[in-house]
């Protein structure tokens, strides 16, 4: 069983930083992607930022300049590093992962954290 669990949401004022982190963890053969979605109130979940297994990077147009993401292919982590925090950017972050599970018959599975809520105070 593949799990993902994130850490590191929480309240911060407008300007501030905070990071968030993602361990997956179980049967894993191969990760390809892993990423961060956010949903807002309201809203669609969207793509906040994205790293292949490779390092090649994407990021949407609102967080450029401002977050950063990271990850650590041996330890099965992706980290978001949030800076110059926006109001607008208050949503529940969602750690991704696109992966095979350790299982002859596996297919490529995109897997999803339960999410973290990040507040940011104006």
């Amino acid at each position: 069983q593949v799990q993902l669990v994130e850490s590191g949401g929480g309240l911060v004022q407008a300007g501030g930083s905070l990071r968030l982190s993602c361990a997956a963890s179980g049967s894993i053969a191969v990760i390809n992607a892993m990423g961060w979605y956010r949903q807002a109130p309201g809203k669609q979940r969207e793509l906040v930022a994205e790293t292949t297994s490779g390092g090649t990077t994407n990021y949407a147009d609102s967080v450029k300049g401002r977050f950063t993401i990271s990850r650590d292919n041996a330890k099965n982590t992706v980290h978001l590093q949030m800076d110059s925090l926006k109001a607008e950017d208050t949503a529940v972050y969602y750690c991704n992962a696109d992966l095979y599970p350790d299982d002859p018959d596996s297919l490529l599975t995109i897997y999803w954290g339960q999410g973290t809520q990040v507040t940011v105070a104006s």
